[in-house]
């Protein structure tokens, strides 16, 4: 997925970036004092300074990711985010440069953009992921370099994820994420004769409404039909295939045994004898046999 700015965003970004690198350099004495100012008195100045003085690192570091096909703006943009991020948590009781600290807070604020922008499909997420999306083009490239061939082979592979202490695969499935574009369903077919799009050569299996409706009114009958046999049982034919056919948690032969005060094999006749007066009363009722199958909830 490549996007490209117009003419009048790159002129933008270019005039940007000719600023960032042009910003003077901060002495560290100068530096740490702009950030006890905003750390301490929240002075907007002092951290307006700080941060168009250190815009170079925000470019520097969009520069290096600039090949994963995302506008450069966007990347410039997200690395600010992380240098704010990195002014309002820097110690400058520490005695660190500014430059140093914010360089984690810059570059993971960009990773994470692109990992949430490169493609439609996510990614991953896991620091473990992360680290395998931003590093397997690199050790690729190395190992068929070496090598002198084109394409990874199961050894390679398994190297990779070692040394990113990752799952083997994990490298299997991030090969196959990268090497791989996204498509769009709205974009047209290669077909000079035809202008329509993918998506329209989906199938769907949903049933139509018609079925639907149909469907429906089936269930019902033989939902009406059911009820209609269950009426001529007796009071314990009518609790044994309830209690053993209808329910969530049905009882066992032996449970029901128990509380009729017969035993269990006796349950089952009756069971059987119930079974054989509904599937009579069904037969009667149904003038459709072929409908049969479909009405008895159990053989």
């Amino acid at each position: 997925m490549v996007h490209i700015d117009d003419e009048q965003t790159q002129r933008s970004n270019l005039d940007y970036i000719r600023k960032a690198m042009n910003a003077p350099i901060l002495e560290k004495e100068h530096e740490l004092n702009l950030a006890s100012r905003w750390k301490d008195n929240r002075d907007e100045a002092a951290l307006h300074e700080l941060i168009e003085a250190y815009a170079r690192l925000v470019v520097s570091m969009a520069s290096k990711f600039k090949n994963y096909g995302l506008p450069l703006a966007d990347l410039i943009q997200e690395g600010n985010i992380g240098l704010m991020q990195a002014a309002g948590k820097f110690e400058p009781s520490r005695e660190l440069r500014f430059s140093t600290y914010a360089s984690w807070w810059v570059r993971a604020s960009i990773q994470d953009y692109i990992l949430r922008n490169w493609s439609i499909v996510r990614t991953g997420t896991t620091a473990a992921q992360k680290s395998l999306f931003f590093n397997f083009r690199r050790l690729r490239s190395k190992i068929e370099k070496v090598a002198e061939k084109d394409s990874l082979n199961d050894n390679d592979r398994q190297k990779i994820a070692g040394e990113l202490n990752v799952a083997l695969k994990d490298v299997e499935m991030m090969e196959g994420r990268l090497s791989g574009t996204d498509s769009s369903l709205n974009a047209t077919l290669k077909n000079e004769d035809s202008a329509d799009e993918w998506q329209n050569f989906l199938a769907d299996d949903r049933p139509n409404p018609e079925d639907v409706v149909t469907g429906m009114k089936d269930a019902e009958t033989r939902s009406e039909w059911l009820k209609n046999a269950l009426g001529i049982l007796n009071d314990r034919e009518k609790k044994i295939i309830h209690d053993r056919h209808l329910v969530y948690d049905t009882l066992t032969l032996e449970q029901l045994g128990k509380q009729l005060g017969v035993s269990k094999e006796r349950v089952r006749q009756l069971e059987s004898r119930a079974m054989d007066k509904i599937k009579s009363e069904l037969v009667k009722t149904m003038s459709d046999k072929s409908d049969f199958n479909h009405a008895l909830f159990m053989d």
